[in-house]
């Protein structure tokens, strides 16, 4: 077996393909679009190489059939906040053979290693982890836009390689068939009563304003979060303007209180229930077909990719308020019958508790791991958020 950089235009094609090799007889499996992959390994248009670096691998066996492919990066804003140097591995694609996944793992670790790492998270993204983070284990059903798939047997590669579970990331179902419990109303509808409350959908004829109160809520809301760090602007922008195509503004939601961003709700229309029929291709007759599926109503989930509230509003109602506002826009698209709430992590009790509070219902588990690259170094999992965030905002306030 051989490894190989890629670093060319044929290289960049094969790694594509390899997932398609992967995938070949699995119906649940959608192919992302072969330019979302490409912008992620593009300094161009990918906004963490302003302070990371990424590569790719591709393994062969010796009559040259793809085996595998690999990709490792490090995201220097981040990767000397932890116990030791962490970079990261994903779009980890291979066979079922444990000798050829090793050579992957072994090819990532060396490349992390001379860039000073002493560990690596994976599978995870080079980007923020909205999108392909964390290993399928549990609801190998149809990914939904932006979240990772992979066979079952990788949670057995991962594992006997010697990646240690970091955090779990568990995705609920909300069922828009059926009703919302009784007293979640009750305290929507007592919130949304209160004067200085005012809830705003997102509107791209004033997009500053709403990212302005996102990176404001976003920064507050995940203060205390492990090795926070602020999301960077202009990533933000560069999402909103590739989703813009497919992107409801009634889909994303923001709370005021007396004119002060305090909470928000961003849903994406799963657009994967039209991607699945592209090819992985973005071409003129793909943007044909994707028009006319979307007015054919073919998609019929949504997935909620983030949620926050600034500590000191949290258990107030705020949360509740939103749902209601999301509730009647979704009310007027009937041709949804679903939403993924995706993801929460272990770390987060206060957000799991919320879906349940909605009535959700298990959906997927997603595992993040972490490899240590040396024994004598100590094991420490993934933190969990302090359940008085609260308190502590308030405090911090009044100093």
């Amino acid at each position: 077996m051989k490894i190989f950089e890629v670093n060319d235009k044929k290289t960049r094609r094969e790694f594509l393909h390899t997932a398609k090799l992967i995938y070949k007889n699995d119906p649940n499996w959608v192919q992302p679009l072969d330019v979302q992959i490409e912008e992620i390994f593009d300094p161009k248009t990918n906004v963490f190489f302003q302070n990371g670096e990424a590569t790719r691998f591709l393994l062969k066996d010796d009559n040259g059939k793809l085996l595998g492919r690999i990709a490792a990066f490090i995201n220097r804003d981040k990767a000397f906040g932890f116990d030791q140097p962490t970079g990261g591995c994903g779009f980890f694609e291979c066979v079922n053979d444990k000798e050829a996944a090793f050579l992957l793992f072994d090819t990532a670790k060396k490349w992390l290693e001379k860039r000073e790492m002493k560990a690596m998270d994976g599978p995870i993204n080079f980007g923020e982890n909205d999108n392909y983070w964390g290993l399928l284990v549990e609801g190998f059903t149809q990914p939904s836009i932006g979240m990772q798939y992979n066979p079952p047997y990788y949670k057995d590669l991962f594992e006997s390689y010697g990646f240690k579970f970091y955090f779990e990331q568990v995705s609920n179902n909300l069922d828009l068939t059926k009703k919302f419990p009784a007293r979640f109303w009750k305290i929507a509808e007592w919130v949304g009563k209160k004067p200085e409350y005012n809830f705003e959908h997102l509107s791209f004829s004033n997009i500053d304003k709403y990212i302005n109160s996102f990176l404001e809520v976003y920064k507050d809301a995940w203060e205390f979060h492990e090795n926070f760090k602020p999301i960077n602007i202009e990533d933000v922008k560069v999402k909103l303007s590739d989703g813009k195509a497919f992107l409801k503004e009634e889909f994303i939601w923001f709370a005021y209180r007396d004119g002060e961003p305090i909470a928000f709700l961003v849903m994406y229309p799963d657009v994967n229930q039209i991607i699945k029929h592209l090819g992985g291709k973005l071409n003129l007759w793909s943007k044909i077909k994707f028009a006319y599926l979307q007015k054919r109503k073919t998609i019929s989930r949504a997935r909620i990719v983030i949620m926050g509230v600034k500590p000191k509003y949290q258990r107030s109602g705020i949360e509740s308020a939103i749902f209601w506002h999301m509730d009647k826009v979704l009310k007027k698209n009937s041709e949804y019958t679903d939403v993924e709430l995706s993801w929460v992590g272990d770390f987060n009790p206060k957000m799991r508790a919320l879906h349940e509070s909605v009535g959700a219902t298990f959906a997927k588990r997603h595992i993040t791991y972490r490899c240590l690259f040396s024994e004598n170094q100590n094991y420490r999992r993934s933190t969990i958020i302090p359940v008085d965030t609260k308190e502590k905002a308030i405090k911090k306030e009044k100093k």
